[in-house]
């Protein structure tokens, strides 16, 4: 039965993660859209073929273009695997999984529509949360340090 529970547990991971995945997979686009739509470039390779005048007027940050929300989700990936493996219940992985996929997409769509603040603080929150239970529960299940 347990081996049942585990394979249905890493399923639930595998669909969240690969959830998470095509969403910073989608991110690149949407930033190089951004890119050149307000004209803001991070590195100087990016402009080299453009004249010197113009390459500093397209070296600048915007915030439309500088938009990183891979400081929650590398770590989820990582402990979100860590924490299937340890065969917790499938009702508690998923509601890890959940929270933390509904948090980044509800982050994104904040982001990408400028919405209010603190719509994007409180979904942030709720995904470092998810992090920090998962990690917690890793910690306190016995893992030899």
């Amino acid at each position: 039965m347990a081996q049942t529970g585990t394979r249905e547990v890493f399923q639930a991971f595998s669909t969240y993660a690969a959830i998470v995945g095509v969403k910073i997979l989608l991110m690149g686009p949407l930033t190089a859209y951004y890119r050149f739509t307000k004209g803001a470039f991070a590195n100087p390779e990016d402009v080299a073929l453009k004249p010197a005048e113009e390459r500093k007027k397209l070296l600048v940050t915007h915030p439309d273009v500088e938009r990183n929300d891979l400081e929650t989700s590398v770590p989820f990936l990582v402990l979100g695997l860590l924490f299937a493996l340890k065969e917790p219940s499938l009702a508690v992985a998923l509601l890890h999984f959940r929270l933390f996929a509904g948090s980044r997409l509800v982050h994104t769509v904040s982001y990408v529509g400028a919405l209010p603040q603190p719509c994007r603080a409180l979904s942030w929150m709720v995904g470092m949360g998810v992090n920090f239970s998962m990690a917690y529960r890793l910690l306190s299940s016995g893992l030899m340090l």
